[in-house]
Parts: structure tokens; C-alpha cells; sequence
């Protein structure tokens, strides 16, 4: 018998949405968002999931939430919102999934209904993955409430928890119904988290757009004393871009071994792990940033130019270059971030790939890393402490030095 040669085409649409005061009575941005698809059925039902720290710091709006829902009679609001631990706690506890499950059982929530999850990334990629778990698939509406989760993670196709001790090992891609970025939020933020979803932006401008960078060196003043204006910007700019990445690589369930989106990832997860997770994702993204670009700098790829202007705008909008974590040993002796780079190939599988710089808004994809010039970097960063003002040259012997280029199998 001849084998048959199936071929599915699956097409996403979802929208982004830009707004104030999303829960206000007379925005109808969300009420219209969830009963776009009712036509004459039922009122959909909507299960909302709300991160505990959001709800302390703004005691109101549990109450501001339901009312707002219940003021309409096309939507369903199934109980009041649920409060879920925030950051990568949430991440970390099995329990936290399973109660989310729960919840979506017991209120009888189905493939028509939704969960509106409220929160930074973490409890977004939590209240996503138990909702893409759940009947083969829930409707779900991201609220992000940070710069990282409003720019990034929030407006992407990825859902994920931690497990055996590794960043985002179970999870899902499941687009979802629609993400609404209520900018408000942002205004409630501590100085760390405000800052730390800047790195992503920084990210995505070295891989996507040079005009971009300049526009972020242009603005770094603004963004670190907290201009509204130059943040509205800054996170509609990287969302965009993000999106447009998503669209158009070819590969937005990520099926081959390439995460160009990645960049600076491979350090940055292992950090978090190593620090546990006292690093913001944000922080250790810069972190990660910064090493990479200074190896790309050693190799040879980078201009030193570029490499500068790199560290100066870390530094410039108040995220760190280098944390004491990248000196953590292991038994034996070997730096614990290096095995992220083993956890990055395993994640994917197939071969490693990296993506490095050879300018500004220009990545180029490598399959083995020098060890020892990785060493090198961190030694630069953990000696200047990212200080662009020193040169990579002179007195840097490990440029001469023969070394064995990274391999799985090599450690």
C-alpha cells in the first residue's frame, strides 16, 4: 500500500491591542473582544485568572474586574477572579497548574468559553499552558501588566512551565484569542521590572532594526526616569517587531534548531536557574546580551564599535552587564552556565545554534561556541563590568590561544 501524504494548513489571527484603563466601564475593548464570536449562542463564559502581587498593590481591582464584566450581559463571569502566586513561582509549582485545571473543570469553562489571564509573563505562560491542556485548547485573552510580558512574551505563540530544574520544559504553542496591553499598568511597576523588559526591546532592535537601537540610545534617558511616552513607544515598537518575526520566519512553532528570537537566551535561562531566579528574566536577558556581543566582539564578528554602543545602552537604561553568577562553579570545576548551552540544543534538539552579532540589527547563526573565549568574555565583563569605555584589544592573550570549540558531547 502506498503511504497517503497529509498536508494540514492552520491559520492563526489574533490581534494586539493598545489601551487605558481596560477595566474602566466605559471601555469596551474587552467586553467587545469576548463576544466577537457569539453571533446568537450563549454568552461565553470567562474564568479569570489574576496574579496575587497585581491584586495587592491595586486592592480595588478584583472588585473593578468583576464589576466591569458582570455590567454586560453578553459575557459570563464565572466566579471572581482567581488570584495565582505572580513571577516564576508560579512557574515552579506543579500545584499552581493543577488548581488553574481545576478551576477550568469545576466552572465548566469549554472550547467556547475563555480564561482571561491578568499578569506579568509567568503567570501568562502558566494560565496559558493549563488552558491550551485543557480540552485540547481554551479560548485564552492575555492581559500583560509588565514591559517584558506587554513587548515579549505576551504577544507571542509560547506557553510554558519550569520542571527539572529547566526553564519552560513542559509547555505549549497555542496562539492566543487576542492580547490587550493596558498600558496603566505599566505606571505601577517597580524600577526592576520596568527596566528589565527594556532588554528585550534592545534584544530584537540588534537582531531586527538599527534604526530601532538608535531610537532606544536616543531615548535611554527617558526610559530610565520612567517617560511614559518614550515606553508607550518602546513597547508597541518591539511587540511589532516580534510579530512580524512570528509571521514570517517560516517556523513560528519553532520545529527546526533555530530561535533567532533567542539571542543572549542561551546564558540568560541558566542564569535565572543559578540565581534562583532572584534575576529578573530581564535582567538576566541583559546579562546574556552583553555576553554574547562581547564574544561576538572576540571572535572577531562584531565591530568594537558596535560592541561599545551594545554595553552602553545596557548600562545607559540601568540593566546589568555581568552578575556574579556567571563565575558559579560546578563539581569539577566547569561554569555552571555553561550546561545552558547543552539545555538551549536539548530544548530544541538537532544541532546547536546560536545566534551571534556582526553589527547592529544584524545576527548571524553559529553552531559551536568557543569555551574558552566564553570564559574570556565573562572575565572582561566580570573585570570592567561591562565598561565600554575599555578596548577589547591589547593585553587579551586568549585571542592567540587555540581552544576547543564547544560540542554537546565535548564536557
Amino acid at each position: 500500500m502506498q503511504p497517503i501524504h497529509q498536508h494540514v494548513r492552520v491559520d492563526f489571527r489574533y490581534s494586539v491591542h493598545f489601551t487605558d484603563g481596560l477595566f474602566a466601564l466605559d471601555n469596551p475593548l474587552l467586553r467587545d473582544v469576548l463576544a466577537a464570536d457569539r453571533g446568537d449562542a450563549a454568552p461565553p463564559k470567562v474564568l479569570v485568572v489574576l496574579d496575587r502581587g497585581i491584586a495587592a498593590g491595586l486592592p480595588g481591582l478584583p472588585t473593578q474586574i468583576a464589576a466591569y464584566l458582570r455590567a454586560s450581559d453578553a459575557v459570563e463571569l464565572v466566579a471572581p477572579p482567581l488570584l495565582v502566586a505572580g513571577g516564576e513561582a508560579v512557574k515552579n509549582d506543579p500545584s499552581a497548574v493543577a488548581a488553574l485545571r481545576q478551576a477550568i473543570h469545576d466552572h465548566g469553562i469549554d472550547r467556547h468559553s475563555y480564561v482571561v489571564a491578568i499578569g506579568g509573563g509567568a503567570v501568562l505562560d502558566a494560565a496559558g499552558y493549563a488552558a491550551a491542556t485543557a480540552h485540547r485548547g481554551i479560548r485564552l485573552v492575555r492581559v500583560p501588566t509588565t514591559v517584558l510580558s506587554q513587548n515579549d512574551s505576551g504577544v507571542g505563540v509560547k506557553n510554558g512551565v519550569n520542571a527539572f530544574g529547566k526553564k519552560n520544559f513542559l509547555g505549549t504553542f497555542a496562539p492566543p484569542s487576542a492580547v490587550l496591553n493596558d498600558f496603566a499598568f505599566l505606571e505601577t511597576l517597580n524600577e526592576r521590572d520596568w527596566r528589565s523588559g527594556i532588554a528585550e526591546a534592545i534584544k530584537v532592535s540588534l537582531l531586527k532594526d538599527a534604526a530601532f537601537f538608535t531610537e532606544l540610545e536616543a531615548r535611554a534617558d527617558a526610559l530610565a526616569e520612567r517617560d511614559m511616552t518614550a515606553m508607550r513607544r518602546l513597547v508597541y515598537r518591539c511587540a511589532e517587531l516580534h510579530l512580524q518575526h512570528i509571521a514570517t520566519s517560516g517556523d513560528p512553532f519553532e520545529m527546526g534548531s533555530s530561535r533567532p528570537l533567542d539571542f543572549g537566551h542561551w546564558a540568560a535561562h541558566k542564569l535565572e536557574q543559578i540565581t534562583n531566579y532572584e534575576l529578573r528574566h530581564g535582567e538576566a536577558v541583559a546579562v546574556g546580551l552583553a555576553l554574547d556581543a562581547t564574544y561576538s566582539r572576540l571572535v572577531g564578528l562584531l565591530p568594537e564599535a558596535d560592541w561599545r554602543r551594545v554595553l552602553a545602552l545596557i548600562a545607559a537604561v540601568g540593566l546589568p552587564t555581568y552578575h556574579p553568577a556567571l563565575e558559579t562553579p560546578v563539581p569539577g570545576g566547569r561554569r555552571a552556565v555553561l550546561a545552558g548551552l547543552d539545555e538551549f540544543r536539548e530544548h530544541l534538539g538537532g544541532q546547536l545554534t546560536i545566534m551571534l552579532l556582526e553589527g547592529i540589527g544584524r545576527g548571524r547563526e553559529v553552531h559551536a561556541m568557543d569555551e574558552a573565549t566564553i570564559l574570556a568574555a565573562i572575565a572582561l565583563l566580570g573585570e570592567d563590568r561591562g565598561d565600554p569605555s575599555s578596548s577589547v584589544e591589547g593585553g587579551m592573550p586568549w585571542l592567540e590561544t587555540p581552544s576547543v570549540l564547544y560540542s554537546p558531547s565535548a564536557n
